[in-house]
């Protein structure tokens, strides 16, 4: 039996609601800035005269410099528990792509962009590590709920851009208000966060040594690479989909911001059932069927010869993807009853290789054959994740659901 079937649900209290709700603002907030600055790619490449191989060098540094924010993430929460960490990277990232705005001159905008991957990856890991402890508490899925906010967020962001740039508004004015809407809500949302003592059991340092040295890597490494071919393919629609409808297909700027936000519409779709398909199906099953819809998907989108034939395309590959990455998290942190962070960690690194892969590759196509061929590589990498599937199966020993805290009166589930 798939373990995360095997998990036993109990009745969440006022304290697990409200954890809940600020760990989803968290995941608002991530998904609402990434979109906002996502979507305004196309505009930098024309800003700073990129052409299609030194933009994908540009798109590479970012997720190389999160993967080191991801590493800097398990090493502080290790100590201090991802609160803190969560509640100052949310308004980093979003001084971060307010910096990317207003960059002026190529040094600057790499540097700007050197601090949105340093928040990006402090931010990835720890919101997924508060997710899988809310989920702990829980005692059922719920990690897909989160990813749903992240890309509810993401919808609104992309939108953002869309109606900016209707109004002619500057990159900068643009992602300053995105900026801004973003930077407020994570302080709201910051107190309600998991403590440290609430994200997992007490135990000793030596016994938490021994907990992270226990964590398998054959598992991590399998969960991983899948997450990693979901990336290569994330990146790709990410980085390139208003790239593909603004220059492959002739659209405007504000049509080609709609591609991103089709995506994450799919996604939001997806990952709002996902908890209910995982606990009917299981997460190898949700993963294997999504693995060939997503792949389906890029494939259309190659094929696409209008604007709105690419955007459907790119909400088809959203629903086929939308569940391996919340799977892929809850796997982890199923393999890590601990609840060191550890696992997550290890896993999170997965996401940035895939960036940093896709970014290289698919630049690498679309300056050697075309933007249309940037989307048949992914599409063919995406049948690993079918293979992969089976990974998601995890057997470590689930702990039992966190206890209730003091102040918490025990009430229905919501």
């Amino acid at each position: 039996m798939d373990q995360l079937s095997a998990t036993t649900s109990h009745e969440a209290g006022p304290r697990d609601r409200r954890a809940r709700i600020a760990v989803a603002g968290a995941y608002f907030v991530q998904g609402f800035c990434f979109a906002g600055l996502l979507t305004q790619v196309a505009s930098l490449q024309k800003r700073f005269d990129f052409d299609d191989t030194q933009l994908s060098l540009v798109l590479l540094a970012v997720p190389v410099v999160a993967g080191v924010g991801s590493v800097v993430a398990g090493l502080l929460t290790t100590r201090f528990g991802s609160s803190p960490v969560l509640r100052a990277g949310g308004p980093g990232v979003a001084l971060a792509i307010t910096v990317t705005g207003f960059a002026a001159q190529r040094w600057q905008l790499y540097c700007a962009l050197a601090f949105v991957g340093l928040m990006l990856g402090l931010v990835d890991a720890t919101m997924n590590m508060q997710g899988v402890g809310v989920e702990r508490r829980y005692g059922r899925p719920v990690l897909n709920s989160f990813h749903a906010v992240w890309s509810a967020g993401a919808i609104l962001g992309a939108l953002v851009t869309s109606g900016t740039a209707r109004l002619d508004w500057s990159i900068g004015a643009s992602l300053a208000s995105v900026a801004a809407v973003g930077a407020i809500l994570a302080l709201v949302a910051g107190p309600g966060q998991l403590r440290k003592a609430e994200e997992a059991q007490e135990i000793p340092a030596a016994t938490a040594a021994a907990a992270e040295a226990a964590i398998p890597w054959r598992p991590i490494v399998l969960i991983g690479v899948a997450m990693m071919l979901m990336f290569i393919a994330d990146s790709a629609v990410s980085n390139w989909s208003s790239v593909f409808i603004e220059k492959a297909l002739h659209a405007s700027t504000a049509v080609a911001a709609l591609g991103l936000a089709a995506y994450q519409t799919t996604m939001l779709l997806g990952r709002t059932t996902g908890d209910r398909l995982v606990s009917r199906f299981s997460p190898t099953a949700v993963v294997s069927v999504g693995g060939v819809v997503g792949g389906l998907g890029l494939i259309l989108v190659a094929a696409s010869t209008t604007p709105a034939l690419s955007i459907a395309a790119f909400a088809v590959v959203g629903l086929g993807l939308s569940l391996v990455v919340p799977q892929s998290f809850s796997a982890a942190g199923r393999l890590d009853p601990a609840g060191t962070g550890i696992a997550i960690a290890r896993v999170n690194l997965f996401n940035y290789v895939g960036f940093v892969v896709g970014a290289g590759l698919i630049g690498a196509v679309a300056e050697s054959l075309n933007l249309r061929w940037a989307f048949v590589v992914p599409a063919l990498l995406v049948a690993g994740i079918v293979i992969l599937a089976p990974a998601f199966r995890t057997h470590a020993p689930a702990p039992a659901p966190a206890p209730a805290i003091a102040d918490a009166a025990p009430e229905a589930a919501s």
